[in-house]
């Protein structure tokens, strides 16, 4: 199943980006500076040491009537390693003494004071005050690098402990901060037909209540267009309702006082159009009244006694030549919040539907079970899968030659959804090949 894309998680990738980015250009800059100072704190070290030693030397040597480097020993680090290594170079350039991790031929630098590099090691060179003698203390390159380059890592380390942070940080903050976004995300989701109260936008941050305030006038316009819409249909299905009526009542007189023949047979078609006329109208009242949110109650109610009264009425209809039968579970129970009136449309629909559209030879089965389902089967070929998603828009039609104005299972689908509940249609019928199920479960 593909993923659904979020604010919050390319949100924490270009934080944690931009902050590892940010950590590494100062730890680039850092590098740079430890650089410089380093060398600065390096040479300066150096310098003084050079310095220092240089004394030590001389006072050496005027205890000494010659240069003997055996004799000074005490300059040498045999059994360590050195950091810092000096030769003393007499005016012509000879070595004279050196530490013992120093080269025997002479540093590659010139017999003057200062500092000077080669390409391991920087050399700085001070002389005596006659000029006789030089020493040379060199520092490689390759301590000062380690020092800088451990000093880099040092800042590296907590890299690893700032990443995992920050996201857990950013996310934790993010997710607050895009928490009025998700209350308004829910509360818009929640509108529907049978939901269309304004969106309270006083506690949210004021960046977001321009949204909230369109919302809610594009909610009034068309709660107003609803109002208007669900006013014309019920007014004309209620005015239509007398003039049907009458106009049937007239037909069918007409049809008892004309001898048969031809005449009778249209006037018998006239009645049967006003039949499905006053169908029609019946149904559009109650399209208009599942529209208005009749299904919605916070009354608990026992509907099994209504289920039984309409399964009672469609069986004593000499039109339905006993083809509905009716089961319910002993213990089936039916107390649910919703209105009765609402729930008997609902029953009375996709009964009626059953015995419209299902086969004339075949029964209709009402079933309640003991969880509170109810079940609608009739038999009949089966109904396109195709078909099947289409068969709870209005005024939409299977393939079937009964009369009938595509409303019912609408009208059902409409008012179960108030409820809270579910209508599902199945083809074929459940535990059969073939037959049409209506399954309506309510929750408790």
């Amino acid at each position: 199943m593909k993923r659904e894309r979020s604010i919050t998680g390319p949100l924490i990738l270009a934080l944690t980006t931009v902050m590892v980015v940010f950590w590494l250009a100062a730890i680039g800059l850092s590098f740079r500076v430890m650089q410089h100072e380093f060398d600065e704190i390096f040479d300066g070290a150096q310098q003084e040491t050079t310095e220092r030693l240089l004394a030590l030397i001389l006072d050496d040597l005027n205890q000494s009537t010659k240069i003997d480097p055996h004799s000074m020993a005490m300059f040498d680090a045999a059994a360590r390693r050195e950091y810092l290594t000096y030769q003393v170079r007499d005016a012509s350039g000879k070595v004279a003494l050196r530490s013992n991790d120093a080269p025997a031929e002479p540093f590659d630098a010139p017999l003057r004071m200062g500092f000077h590099d080669t390409p391991t090691a920087r050399i700085y060179t001070e002389m005596t005050a006659d000029g006789s003698l030089f020493l040379q203390v060199a520092d490689r390159f390759k301590n000062r690098r380690e020092a800088v380059r451990e000093s880099t890592v040092t800042l590296l380390i907590p890299l690893v402990a700032l990443v995992p942070a920050s996201i857990f940080a950013i996310w934790f903050i993010v997710g607050r901060a895009l928490r009025p976004i998700e209350t308004l995300r829910r509360d818009i989701g929640t509108k529907d037909s049978g939901n269309l109260a304004e969106v309270d936008g006083q506690k949210l941050p004021v960046e977001l209540r321009p949204i909230a305030r369109s919302v809610n006038l594009l909610l009034g316009r068309l709660r107003a267009a609803l109002e208007a819409e669900r006013e014309f249909t019920a007014n004309s299905a209620h005015e239509l309702r007398t003039p049907i009526a009458g106009a049937l009542a007239q037909a069918q007189r007409l049809i008892e006082e004309l001898p048969p023949g031809a005449t009778q047979d249209r006037v018998q078609q006239v009645e049967a159009s006003l039949v499905n006329l006053g169908r029609l109208a019946e149904k559009l009242l109650q399209l208009s009244r599942a529209e208005a949110g009749i299904g919605g109650s916070s009354t608990t109610v026992d509907l099994r006694p209504v289920l039984d009264m309409v399964v009672t009425d469609f069986q004593r209809d000499s039109r339905t030549n006993r083809r509905l039968r009716y089961s319910a579970a002993p213990d089936a129970k039916l107390v649910r919040n919703a209105d009765m009136d609402a729930f008997g449309i609902v029953t009375r629909n996709l009964i009626e539907n059953a015995l419209l559209h299902g086969d004339p030879d075949l029964p209709v089965n009402v079933s309640l079970e003991s969880g509170g389902i109810i079940r609608v089967i009739n038999g009949g070929p089966l109904v396109r899968e195709a078909d099947m998603a289409s068969l709870k828009k209005r005024f939409s039609r299977g393939k079937t030659t009964a009369s009938g104005s595509g409303l019912g299972l609408a009208i059902a689908d409409r008012i179960v959804s108030q409820m809270g509940g579910t209508l599902e249609l199945l083809s074929p019928a459940t535990g059969a090949k073939t037959g049409f199920e209506a399954k309506m479960t309510l929750p408790a």
